[in-house]
């Protein structure tokens, strides 16, 4: 068998040097007008101020970044973290952003001056999702983390409210109720009581119902069983339907009016690391491990379009009117049109690019072995040859 003398093939399977490959040629993409960051991303949200043009992302660097989408204006870095950043929201106020670690921690900053702020300690593992809401006069964080809890927290003081448990694995999306809610009279008619839904990596989705005195689960005993596997986002749609994005390869519609009883199912592929909804064209969007972000008709489930620009696992998406923001491990954020005039022009130039390259830009399959790299059979008898010699 003939050897490389390329030290980046030492040790490598033909499969990963030609998965390596591939992700090289497809990294000079520029679908989507790619904006790159130093590192991974690993969530992304609409700033609330700029609400079409600009979003934050969370950085596996440990930073929160805001990027503008149309100018050259220069990003706002929020640092402290020394482990990835997992989440990201903004205060009801407007006037702080709050970030999930892996320190198990969720950090704030002022919006405006990017100063640290109040740092909210009391999970025991990764901080895997936060949201934010106002209760009567109150603003309140809510913490989910991969130590199976919840955590309600006051926003300024940094004070536990409430602690849920419930899941028996990691939490990992919250979203509140638009439907259900008590209004408070006496507190500028914000909410006094609201329904919170939370996934996890159980498959369950459970709800609870949170108050600034009290918290309760709603239905122990009985938590939505859509999912096979592990149920990573949760959005609902202007009905009150709610969206689900599984690892099990499918996003789904649990219905209201069916108890959340599954309406529609969308058969994304892979992992499916999230989903978003586009009122205005009746889309659904989904993304996950095979890099495509796909269009779907809410009316037919069928697929109008997958735009292909991301070269490693998209990790989250972020409606901007009728634009779609992706996020991935490849550190780019990518924008997506999904007017029905620029999903037409996509779909056709897409089409005319596959017919006159036949270069294959989908994730490699296990195969032989190329001279001058190790088989997978090889890898195994090197490290059986390791193993002997300790």
């Amino acid at each position: 068998m003939s050897a490389s003398s390329d030290p980046d093939h030492f040790f490598q399977t033909s499969h990963s040097l030609a998965e390596s490959k591939r992700k090289s040629r497809k990294s000079k993409n520029k679908n989507g007008a790619p904006i790159r960051v130093p590192s991974k991303i690993l969530a992304v949200i609409a700033d609330p101020s700029h609400p079409t043009n600009a979003v934050f992302v969370a950085e596996s660097a440990g930073n929160v970044r805001r990027v503008a989408l149309d100018t050259d204006e220069k990003d706002a870095v929020y640092k402290g973290p020394t482990t990835p950043v997992t989440s990201i929201a903004i205060s009801p106020d407007g006037q702080r952003i709050l970030a999930g670690s892996w320190d198990k921690s969720v950090w704030s900053w002022s919006l405006s001056s990017r100063h640290p702020l109040v740092r909210y300690r009391g999970h025991t593992d990764f901080v895997k999702c936060v949201l934010t809401l106002r209760l009567g006069q109150k603003d309140i964080l809510v913490s989910g983390a991969a130590d199976a809890s919840i955590i309600v927290w006051d926003i300024q003081s940094g004070g536990k409210l409430h602690v849920l448990k419930g899941h028996t694995r990691g939490v990992l999306d919250l979203a509140i109720d638009p439907i259900i809610h008590h209004l408070d009279e006496n507190a500028n008619h914000g909410m006094k009581e609201v329904i919170i839904f939370s996934s996890g990596s159980d498959r369950e989705i459970r709800r609870w119902r949170i108050n600034l005195d009290t918290a309760e689960e709603l239905d122990p005993e009985k938590p939505i069983l859509a999912h096979e596997t592990s149920v990573y986002a949760l959005r609902f749609d202007a009905d009150g339907d709610l969206w689900t994005a599984s690892a099990d390869g499918t996003a789904k519609c649990l219905s209201r009016s069916r108890e959340f009883g599954t309406d529609t199912t969308i058969p994304h592929g892979d992992y499916v690391r999230a989903v978003a909804i586009e009122e205005v064209g009746a889309y659904v969007v989904t993304a996950g491990r095979n890099e495509d972000v796909k269009v779907w008709d809410r009316g037919t489930n069928d697929l109008v379009h997958a735009f292909e620009g991301h070269y490693e696992e998209v990790t989250d998406l972020a409606m901007l009117g009728q634009r779609c923001v992706s996020v991935g491990i490849d550190g780019t954020v990518r924008v997506w049109s999904l007017k029905p005039g620029d999903l037409r022009t996509a779909k056709s130039k897409q089409d005319e690019e596959q017919h006159a390259h036949t270069a294959d830009d989908a994730p490699v399959q296990e195969e032989g072995g190329i001279s001058g790299v190790l088989t997978e059979e090889e890898e195994r008898e090197l490290a059986e040859l390791m193993h002997d010699d300790e």
